[in-house]
């Protein structure tokens, strides 16, 4: 009887090892970059946008992800125009 209430907390930290280790890794942070300039203007704001990100210490598909939309003015054209 005493081994077995030495023996219980030994299996409860082994159940418990077993539950950490099946937790889904945690996912980087997604950020969804959306933007409708001329396309002169995007290769100059969006390096302005990940050197910020990297001066925070945010590096794009290591520790975060981007989504990156570029709306012309033909998909904006179409959206205003589509009926809701």
């Amino acid at each position: 009887m005493k081994n077995l209430i030495y023996l219980l907390p030994v299996i409860a930290m082994m159940v418990v090892g077993a539950v950490v280790q099946a937790q889904q890794p945690k996912q980087p942070p997604r950020i969804g970059y959306l933007q409708a300039p001329p396309l002169s203007v995007v290769a100059a704001r969006t390096n302005a946008f990940r050197q910020g990100l990297h001066d925070l210490g945010y590096i794009e598909g290591k520790n975060v992800i981007i989504e990156w939309r570029l709306r012309t003015e033909k998909s904006i054209a179409s959206q205003l125009s589509s009926p809701s």
